[in-house]
């Protein structure tokens, strides 16, 4: 079963469509790396199962997203979702229809658990990150990971970042826009962010939901527009917090083209110029951190993703396609194809020299003939 929400006539947008653009591509496509795509752990449900905060999910779902949307989730998304979040030869088959070379596997949201207390989050964290780097081990070359982690509990943050880059080869770690109100500058977070450097973790910033409550819960809003405003704020917190000027060699990819902040960065700017309390923890240019973050393709078409580049440089566009639900885009290589003004080299950065580089892969297996032996 595909997820399926193509707009319009032409345009492939789930993998069942896109498999005929990309067949017959062969050695001619550069490697393409997905950094936007989650999978789900169903080992860690039964340890959450009987706690008050697992079992309030669905009311506080009905309060955030509204009836509509969720009866829409538990009847047509979810059920189309859930094989392609356990089932690792479907996985694999999507990968192919889109032209996908490697995924850059990340837990799905929905398991953040940022409530559980130590030792339950010491558990649930070490069973869905060694899930990750099982599937990435039994499938070299298609498959690498990021982790989670219980970045409510610091000190077990950072002990649970060594042990999945050190010890299981994860990539880095996928976090929230904020953790239970706490914003990712705050202070406590400081040790996190330094060891996350000190490795050269790779930080995939995801929101769960938003914080507006009621004015998005109709119409799907807590996802279309509070989704992208969530990463918008969190980028906001890290720039004039002072995370990006004082860890200037931080590996941050923003979800969602980076929400709203590369559309209207001169406000963000002007505010650091004119006022002093946007100054108090950052030397830096908001404009000039911005350049610092990576931000996925998941803007839908080439306007907007013509429009990312223009702000923040080809460098720090990757692909992400949000695999496998049905807020995801799929037809990567026609998005960048229809994006003007681009070389074949610059087209290759986006599609997987860029990721490539942030995840320090060997330069030989960017090329199209490595690209080639990995889709077999």
């Amino acid at each position: 079963m595909w997820v399926h929400l193509c707009r319009r006539e032409g345009t492939p947008c789930c993998p069942a469509e896109a498999r005929a653009r990309v067949a017959g591509s062969g050695a001619r496509r550069a490697l393409t790396i997905d950094m936007h795509c989650h999978v789900l752990t169903l080992a860690a449900e039964p340890l959450v199962a009987g706690t008050p905060q697992k079992q309030a999910e669905p009311g506080l779902m009905l309060q955030s997203m509204g009836a509509p949307s969720v009866a829409h989730n538990n009847a047509v998304m979810l059920p189309q979702a859930f094989p392609k979040l356990t089932r690792i030869e479907q996985r694999l088959a999507d990968m192919d229809a889109m032209g996908v070379d490697v995924q850059l596997l990340s837990p799905s949201p929905t398991q953040y658990y940022y409530w559980a207390e130590p030792d339950l989050a010491r558990e649930v964290v070490r069973v869905q990150n060694e899930h990750v780097a099982e599937l990435c081990a039994q499938h070299t070359g298609r498959l690498l990971g990021l982790g989670t982690l219980a970045l409510q509990h610091p000190a077990l943050a950072v002990e649970q970042l060594e042990h999945a880059m050190g010890t299981l080869g994860l990539k880095g770690m996928q976090i929230s826009t904020s953790v239970n109100g706490l914003e990712l500058a705050d202070a406590s977070l400081a040790p996190f962010w330094a060891k996350a450097e000190a490795l050269g973790a790779v930080i995939f910033i995801h929101p769960f939901g938003a914080t507006l409550g009621g004015r998005t819960a109709s119409y799907y809003l807590s996802n279309t527009i509070g989704q992208p405003l969530e990463t918008t704020i969190a980028l906001s917190h890290l720039i004039f917090g002072g995370v990006l000027d004082h860890h200037p060699g931080l590996k941050i990819v923003a979800a969602h083209g980076g929400g709203y902040l590369p559309s209207y960065p001169g406000r963000t700017e002007h505010t650091w110029q004119v006022r002093p309390e946007a100054r108090e923890h950052t030397r830096t240019s908001p404009m000039e951190l911005l350049k610092r973050i990576h931000f996925d393709s998941l803007v839908y078409d080439e306007v907007g993703l013509r429009h990312l580049i223009e702000r923040v440089g080809v460098s720090q566009v990757v692909v992400g396609t949000d695999y496998p639900f049905d807020m995801g885009s799929y037809d990567v290589q026609g998005l960048v194809d229809r994006t003007t003004g681009l070389s074949p080299q610059e087209r290759a950065a986006i599609l997987g020299g860029n990721a490539a580089r942030l995840l320090g892969l060997p330069s030989a297996q960017t090329d199209a003939a490595a690209a080639a032996t990995l889709r077999g």
